[in-house]
């Protein structure tokens, strides 16, 4: 669906600066006087569905400028991350999501890459001194689907877990979506599943579990949508914070790509992302805690500004307790919404619920 809002739509300076020098490195193959040497490097996960977003990500920066492209402007580095590296534990037990961009940002820091390409999701709220996040690209869908195992069917349209048998056990690593459905149906089992997308599908269809859960986002990349046996409404599940949306790192100090990727930066991502994880900053929570957070711009009527609508949610992790609420209020408020809505959710909820266990 196309956006109504302003996005930056021709290349920046930067943009056409580099673009120039990629040219002039063609017709002198000994190098050239810039200050920026070719190719940038780009770091990403290993993943396929990392590998995906960093390429449809390098086809939307050399949309503006076919030359970076042609000149091989970029490269990709591959970086295996602790996130990637142990799957049989929680990202609670071993530090944290943060651990699938501690690498990359490690390499990011010390200048053996000059950005990366993450999930959103996937970033911490507070980046390591002397990154930023310097763009978000055009959100994908941005629910969760259910995925049955085979022999598993819907069999109430009002009802997406009715398909569920008591006592179903779901594969799951997310402590946000097995407390929104414990909180509807206590009965459920839960069991640790790990993975990148096909390996936690394969783990399905081997009967390890009888439903697992999905952004839909990420099967919608990879070309697996027909995968989601049911996508859940964001009023029945409650998005992570910046679901769906793909963000890129740069150091603070480097004006130059800072400026370059100005020119893709998508401004209704931008301000439901801000939205999103200002209020995850505000809550503060671990893991361990079950935080949901999701943000849509209403669109435009005539003679009327935008509004963003901000949707936060708090529960423990076996869904006893579970509290929703929603803010709106202008695009460019986006952080102070943010904050409000975390402290409202956190004055109101046990405060056992954010401790460190």
């Amino acid at each position: 669906m196309d956006s109504a809002y302003p996005s930056s739509s021709a290349p920046s300076p930067a943009l056409q600066e580099l673009a120039a020098e990629a040219a002039a490195r063609q017709k002198k193959a000994s190098g050239h006087s810039g200050r920026r040497t070719l190719p940038l490097r780009v770091g990403t996960r290993g993943s396929p569905l990392a590998l995906v977003q960093t390429r449809a990500f390098l086809t939307t920066l050399t949309r503006f400028c076919p030359v970076l492209r042609d000149m091989g402007a970029f490269q990709e580095h591959q970086i295996n991350t602790t996130g990637d590296q142990v799957q049989n534990r929680r990202l609670a037990e071993i530090g944290g999501k943060g651990l699938f961009a501690k690498e990359i940002h490690e390499a990011l820091a010390d200048g053996r890459i000059d950005f990366a390409v993450h999930s959103l999701k996937d970033l911490e709220t507070t980046l390591p001194p002397g990154l930023v996040l310097a763009c978000t690209l055009k959100r994908e869908d941005a629910r969760d689907a259910l995925i049955l195992s085979p022999g598993l069917a819907q069999s109430d349209p009002d009802d997406p877990y009715s398909a569920l048998p008591e006592g179903a056990l779901i594969g799951c690593a997310s402590v946000r979506r097995q407390a929104q459905m414990l909180h509807v149906r206590p009965d459920l089992k839960f069991g640790l599943l790990r993975g990148n997308v096909q390996t936690r599908l394969d783990k399905l269809a081997a009967h390890q579990c009888q439903a697992t859960l999905l952004a839909l986002a990420g099967l919608k990349r990879l070309g697996m949508a027909e995968r989601a046996s049911i996508v859940l409404d964001p009023t029945v599940m409650v998005p992570a914070a910046g679901q769906g949306i793909v963000g890129v790192t740069v150091r603070e100090d480097d004006i130059e790509l800072r400026e370059l990727l100005s020119a893709i930066e998508d401004y209704e991502a931008r301000a439901v992302a801000t939205a999103e994880r200002s209020l995850l900053a505000e809550l503060d929570g671990s893991c361990r805690t079950p935080i949901g957070g999701y943000a849509q711009l209403i669109p435009i009527v005539a003679g009327e500004d935008p509004k963003l609508h901000l949707t936060g949610l708090v529960a423990r992790e076996d869904g006893a307790f579970l509290l929703k609420r929603s803010i709106t209020g202008l695009p460019e408020d986006a952080a102070r919404l943010g904050k409000e809505l975390g402290e409202s959710l956190r004055k109101d909820s046990p405060s056992d619920i954010f401790e460190e266990n």
